[in-house]
């Protein structure tokens, strides 16, 4: 960790995104108290916890591999932490009755952890986590060991989860679509530090770093010289001006700078009325198509060898075909001007 100062906001569902190596599951483990910060503070609701022991600092934690106890059925292990506590036993009844029921699993309570599926045993994890009524609920990778579809239907069944409790959830993951779909707001990390933070939306939209903008979502990217800074950027690259909103700080005329470009961004056609939009138009022949059902991908090679993406949705006919040299069609707004500072990895 490197300096990080974060603030998590009541009741928010916040998430730790980066590159395996980045450090947020080193932050979440300072949380949680496994780790004891070497500077700094961390507080919850104004109280300082830095040294406190993990078991009193009343957070509940959803590990990546479930940890539940083999031997155990569902209700004792969702009770395990209340028992720990010496709640009474009608309390313990109440309480795992009602996590159950909100994770939907209270019919499962007779059954040992091994007569369940991945998405079931993630669910008594959480309920295990939601009966003590932690002040922050801290999720470490919890979906990364279920299928591809089994995740999807569980991002839904969390994001439900926590407009049911309202509780602070921190949520940890280098999973960028399983952010995107879920988060309030996101924290990238690189590195040990914070880069950004900011909701999925602002994110995706304006990214402040090459990296932030190389990490949430594909791009594309064309390298190029800052020349003209108005209402418009104009960028001088090897295949022609592209034009930006300014929406940059802190850079001059003369500067070397990318243009980002999302793949959904780029059009295969030109308009066929005037339009008061300003666009940027290019030119591209399709190296390859992949139809996808509800998208087709194309990737194109540029005048100058560089190869893009376009993304075309509700492709009902085929838009091209490989080898055809087509005309692109990219709106300003659409792209992103950042400072050629840092690697792209």
């Amino acid at each position: 960790m490197d300096g990080v100062t974060l603030e998590i906001e009541p009741g928010e569902l916040f998430f730790l995104l980066g590159p395996s190596g980045c450090g947020k599951t080193t932050a979440l483990r300072l949380v949680a108290g496994f780790y004891i910060p070497d500077e700094g503070k961390i507080f919850f609701n104004g109280r300082d916890q830095s040294v406190v022991p993990p078991h009193k600092r009343n957070t509940g934690m959803v590990f990546q591999n479930y940890a539940l106890w083999p031997h155990m059925d569902v209700w004792t292990n969702v009770a395990y932490g209340l028992k720990m506590r010496h709640a009474s036993e009608e309390e313990q009844k109440q309480r795992v009755a009602q996590a159950l029921e909100i994770v939907q699993m209270e019919t499962y309570a007779g059954r040992l952890p091994n007569q369940l599926s991945g998405g079931e045993q993630q669910r008594v994890a959480l309920a295990r986590a939601l009966v003590i009524e932690p002040d922050v609920i801290l999720l470490d990778e919890p979906l990364s060991n279920l299928d591809a579809k089994l995740r999807i239907e569980m991002r839904a069944q969390i994001k439900e989860i926590h407009r049911k409790i309202t509780r602070t959830m921190i949520y940890v993951t280098h999973d960028q679509a399983e952010a995107l779909s879920m988060a309030d707001r996101i924290g990238v990390m690189r590195h040990g530090r914070i880069v950004q933070v900011g909701t999925p939306r602002q994110l995706y939209a304006r990214p402040e770093s090459v990296f932030v903008a190389d990490f949430i979502g594909g791009t594309n990217w064309l390298s190029g010289t800052l020349e003209e800074r108005k209402d418009l950027l104009t960028v001088r690259t090897p295949v022609g001006p592209v034009r930006a909103l300014n929406t940059i700080k802190g850079m001059a005329c003369g500067d070397r700078v990318f243009c980002s470009v999302r793949p959904e961004s780029v059009r295969l056609h030109r308009a066929e009325r005037p339009t008061s939009e300003p666009l940027n138009q290019l030119t591209g022949e399709v190296q390859t198509i992949i139809y996808l059902g509800d998208s087709e991908e194309y990737t194109l090679r540029l005048a100058d060898g560089t190869l893009i993406r376009a993304v075309k949705y509700n492709a009902r006919e085929k838009g091209a075909e490989v080898g055809d040299r087509v005309p692109l069609e990219i709106d300003a707004r659409d792209v992103i001007v950042l400072p050629r500072e840092e690697t792209r990895d």
